[in-house]
């Protein structure tokens, strides 16, 4: 596609969005009067207009049917979390009985890597991705611990070469087969936090699977933001925040997924509890934990019911959207758009103020992009959100851009280069 940089092309290109009115399912925060140009969506999705209400159903419930909401209403608690599978299931490539919400992120991945960290003599090594969000490596290193090994041994971190930001795949592949008899797990992200860069996550289950390793992802910045398809690629576990990209709310309900292929393997270790046992046996309250088959047999406590209603109410958003494949289609073109006003920034300013790390290639990114800019990073992004557009400020140098499909629009890539050039041009 040929990009302008103008106003009049941004706002043609808005006016053929087959999604634009999407943007009005969600509030936008506002200063001075005014709304932001939202571009922080893989930190905090913006807020679904229905949220309020889905609340006030929930605590409606509360109010009116007590404890017999778990069984009784509309949607009853106890199986309140079967809703929001079926519409799950598709935002990752999953069947529903593959999926689950519960917990928060952090939790999850400790349970999971409970199940599929299984370290023996000789193989007992972990590899994912230099530079993972901090919560990942925390828990990978709790984890190695945990089974007595030292994480200077036990974790391979894979690093970019020098002088690049991003991770080649075939040095991933290559590292994965040069470690292979001594792995026990591939974890990486789908999407790295800090750069934007989607992993080939298809590529890196084939190898980690080759090398006789278990493979699996935290998709806190993939899920809602980049199309997966965790059944098909054989990847065995994964698990994502809905905050971000899926706009449950601060601190919203996760979301697992255990492949099928999985659900009948006795000899996996799982931290149980009731929540997690054989449905309709629950009640019985017998000993000896017995798990409902599939993804729920994952489940320790029971159904959060506020943050799944938020969660609810943007999941049928998605669906509202046609899920992942033509927010996908916006997204490309979206984010296209904001590298190519970026680089024009930098052609009037006649240097490269504000350096993209973001991988150029559509299919090795989500919707994202960090830059870095040539001094000043913080001062830039103070003056980016004095003037109403509010991105992310990542230490030591990164500023995040994150134009999300199912709110914004080309007028606010336009907008927002339009501010980066006058702040430039203020600081040369």
């Amino acid at each position: 596609m040929n990009f302008e940089n103008t106003l009049a092309f941004a706002q043609e290109m808005d006016q053929a969005d087959p999604l634009r009115d999407i943007r009005n399912e969600f509030l936008f925060p506002q200063q001075n009067g005014k709304p932001f140009i939202y571009l922080c969506g893989n930190s905090l999705g913006l807020q679904p207009k229905v949220a309020r209400e889905v609340l006030e159903v929930q605590l409606s419930n509360w109010q009116n049917l007590a404890v017999e909401g778990w069984f009784e209403g509309d949607s009853p608690w106890m199986f309140y979390h079967k809703e929001l599978k079926k519409l799950m299931a598709p935002i990752v490539g999953a069947s529903a009985a593959e999926v689950c919400p519960m917990n928060t992120l952090t939790v999850n991945l400790h349970l999971l890597m409970v199940s599929f960290y299984k370290p023996k003599a000789g193989r007992y090594k972990i590899i994912m991705e230099a530079g993972a969000f901090p919560s990942d490596q925390y828990a990978i290193e709790s984890q190695v611990r945990f089974h007595g090994y030292d994480p200077k041994d036990a974790i391979i971190e894979v690093v970019p070469r020098e002088g690049e930001y991003t991770l080649r795949t075939d040095d991933i592949i290559s590292i994965i087969k040069e470690n292979g008899t001594e792995i026990a797990l591939v974890m990486f992200g789908g999407v790295n936090y800090f750069t934007g860069q989607w992993f080939n996550m298809e590529a890196i289950t084939k190898a980690g699977h080759a090398a006789g390793a278990v493979v699996g992802f935290d998709l806190a910045h993939a899920a809602g933001n980049v199309p997966l398809k965790l059944h098909d690629w054989d990847i065995d576990f994964a698990c994502w925040c809905s905050y971000k990209y899926q706009n449950s709310g601060p601190g919203g309900i996760s979301g697992i997924f255990v492949h099928e292929k999985h659900f009948s393997d006795s000899t996996l270790n799982r931290f149980a509890g009731w929540w997690g046992y054989q449905e309709e046996q629950r009640f019985k309250m017998e000993k000896g934990f017995v798990p409902e088959v599939g993804a729920d047999g994952w489940q320790v406590s029971c159904t959060q019911v506020m943050p799944m209603a938020l969660y609810h109410a943007s999941l049928q958003i998605f669906e509202k959207a046609g899920f992942i494949a033509p927010l996908r289609t916006k997204s490309k073109t979206l984010t296209s758009y904001l590298f190519y006003v970026i680089n024009e920034v930098n052609n009037k300013l006649g240097v490269e103020q504000y350096k993209i790390i973001t991988p150029a290639e559509e299919a090795d990114r989500g919707a994202q992009v960090s830059i870095i800019a040539r001094a000043e990073g913080k001062k830039i992004f103070d003056l980016l959100v004095a003037n109403n557009v509010l991105g992310d400020w990542r230490e030591p140098n990164v500023i995040r851009l994150s134009p999300v499909p199912l709110y914004n629009s080309f007028e606010d890539v336009f907008k927002t280069g339009e501010l980066l050039l006058s702040i430039g041009r203020e600081l040369l």
